[in-house]
């Protein structure tokens, strides 16, 4: 028998439910087609699933028709962008996440006081370029201490630093002093502004990689959470797979494994988790529990021309 232990918690945290929530409810009172610029989310089942309902999804706005509803995706985007909709008159639905859009508001007020900004992030990411797109001033990304060490900044004494939300206080935490090291009077925000969900799931992973011989997160590959899961759980010493869904599965993965650990990135659905523990069940006879682990009740105000859809 595998025994399988989900982890507490695991799959979407509030920004994403808020974000697909918001696409279904534009879909309800609007009626498709609703444009939505990037990805909502970073997962293609969800994807595909609103795409099915009505949702087109563009990579930029000049895709969209005159007049046509828009919906910005949770990951946020550059003022540029919020610009180009308004020469074109679109009516836009904003489903940035909260938690994103405080990383803006402080980075904002950072370099109204004058500062340079250091923002610790992946490069190429939506939220990143979205991030940048928001400040304006000076904006260096670091994705590596490393990166710390070849930064030349203007003024060491009027520097500010920000963090994408999608990592966690333990992947921030060397670079930060490391800034901190080099650039003495360097400003930030508390740890405790850091994405709460990114966090509880990488520490929930931790708890898992003690317990199991092996790992499984269910996310998309060009979801950065989820990529970063499946990194923990390599780092900690047991193998970890990152699958889109059951179809993924790999006997070969199994051979000589008593024990499976299943955890699921903030933008995949828990419906994926379960069909992986009935793709599991092919194998053979499960035993499955859950970890005890932090139970997360955030929830975030919907805009308002979509408070009573």
């Amino acid at each position: 028998m595998l025994r399988v232990v989900l982890a507490q918690p695991r799959g979407f945290c509030a920004g994403v439910e808020r974000a697909i929530e918001i696409v279904e409810r534009a879909l309800k009172k609007y009626g498709p087609p609703i444009y939505v610029r990037h990805e909502i989310v970073h997962n293609r089942h969800v994807v595909e699933s609103l795409r099915t309902r009505g949702a087109v999804f563009v990579d930029e706005l000049d895709e969209v028709p005159p007049g046509a509803m828009t919906v910005f995706s949770a990951h946020g985007v550059a003022r540029r962008v919020e610009e180009l909709a308004a020469e074109r008159s679109l009516p836009v639905i904003d489903a940035t996440c909260p938690l994103v859009a405080k990383v803006h508001n402080e980075g904002r007020r950072y370099a109204a006081q004058g500062r340079e900004i250091v923002l610790v992030g992946h490069a190429g990411h939506a939220e990143v370029e979205g991030t940048i797109g928001q400040i304006d001033g000076t904006v260096h990304l670091v994705q590596t201490v490393d990166d710390v060490g070849r930064l030349t900044v203007g003024d060491p004494a009027k520097l500010a630093y920000i963090t994408q939300t999608t990592l966690s206080v333990d992947d921030t935490r060397g670079i930060i002093a490391a800034l901190q090291a080099r650039f003495p009077a360097i400003v930030g925000p508390d740890v405790r502004d850091i994405c709460y969900a990114t966090q509880n799931r990488q520490s929930a992973v931790r708890d898992l990689a003690a317990q199991v011989d092996m790992i499984l997160v269910v996310g998309s590959r060009n979801s950065s959470n989820s990529n970063r899961l499946r990194e923990i759980g390599e780092e900690l010493g047991k193998p970890s797979y990152l699958i889109d869904d059951a179809s993924a599965l790999d006997p070969a993965w199994f051979a000589g494994k008593t024990s499976v650990g299943v955890t699921a990135g903030a933008s995949a659905p828990e419906t994926l988790v379960q069909g992986v523990l009935e793709g599991l069940r092919r194998f053979g006879e499960i035993d499955i529990s859950t970890l005890a682990g932090v139970a997360e009740d955030v929830r975030f105000r919907f805009p308002a021309e979509l408070a009573d859809a």
